[in-house]
């Protein structure tokens, strides 16, 4: 898959068949669209254009600086080159964008910077200035200019029955297990691995640090997690505790993962956490013999878990 940071970088002899829009976590509802899509640019030999802005439309039009996302662009962007997306376009979003109308996005976007040749949207897509223009604007403009529109019906994604809102509320209530369900895949949060105060290896639990630099990305409710990561091509096991460290008398936000029959060094390296399911809710121990004892009873619930799962 080609990634493109901007409109203008993109260019393409072949027509293609697109689709545009936020597409935050990549879930099951999305695949229906994305699956739509590949398979046509393969049957009518298109090139396939998923196109998406940043920042979110939000933070510019409502200046929705609350707005948290279930994916970082890397992220969103090995999800979509899964799903056999040939090109993804990243444009950046501003004041001077969210002013084009209908027609200018339809003409300059769509047909001079995009070649398309066919467009799929979801069922209640808005675009343009104050997101004016739906559906049937966009059959006309295709009647207008010679491209064809698809619309994905609302049954074929009610059945589904997933949206971004119920995957971050869920992860926000520490419920992995449903938006895992909901996403089509386990939940990651992928940063570098930073130095802590290595309190951890004191009692036998090394903790892998990760700092995560995107801080639009919503983090999972604090907690204590069962994960897996990927290591020089070898799947890890662990646990992550996501919260402020109550025993240590600290407060400030830290995602920690021991890394189970682990001794490396991985300070500075990128790393991803699968998040698989919750072990319970983050505790103030009264002291670190407790919080010892608790830790080994979560390695064990973590390892009888992990032998009896299926990757």
């Amino acid at each position: 898959m080609k990634i493109y940071t901007s409109l203008q970088e993109f260019t393409s002899t072949k027509k293609t068949i697109v689709t545009l829009g936020t597409f935050d976590g990549v879930h099951l509802g999305h695949t229906v669209i994305l699956d739509r899509i590949c398979n046509i640019a393969k049957q009518e030999n298109l090139e396939s254009v998923v196109l998406t802005f940043f920042p979110h439309p939000r933070l510019i039009v409502s200046n929705d600086s609350e707005i948290k996302l279930l994916n970082t662009m890397a992220e969103k962007a090995k999800l979509l080159e899964q799903k056999g997306i040939q090109n993804f376009i990243i444009h950046p979003f501003d004041k001077l964008f969210s002013e084009l109308s209908p027609s200018e996005f339809v003409k300059q976007i769509l047909i001079k910077q995009l070649n398309i040749q066919k467009i799929i949207i979801g069922y209640d897509h808005k675009f343009g200035k104050n997101r004016a223009a739906d559906f049937n604007d966009l059959i006309a403009f295709g009647n207008e200019f010679g491209f064809d529109v698809e619309e994905i019906p609302a049954k074929q994604v009610d059945e589904v029955s997933v949206s971004s809102t119920k995957i971050r509320n869920s992860l926000l209530e520490g419920n992995i297990s449903l938006a895992n369900d909901y996403l089509g895949y386990s939940y990651m949060l992928s940063g570098i691995v930073v130095k802590g105060n290595q309190l951890g290896r004191t009692i036998g639990f090394p903790t892998a640090n990760i700092q995560i630099s995107e801080n639009y990305k919503l983090i999972p409710k604090n907690g204590v997690y069962m994960v897996t990561t990927i290591l020089n091509n070898k799947i890890i096991f662990g646990m992550m505790n996501i919260g402020v460290k109550p025993t240590l008398g600290e407060n400030l936000l830290s995602i920690e993962v021991h890394l189970l029959h682990f001794s490396e060094d991985i300070y500075g390296q990128k790393i991803q956490v699968n998040v698989m399911e919750r072990l319970r809710e983050e505790q103030k121990f009264e002291s670190f013999e407790v919080l010892k004892s608790q830790l080994e009873i979560d390695k064990a619930n973590t390892l009888h878990y992990f032998e009896n799962w299926n990757a």
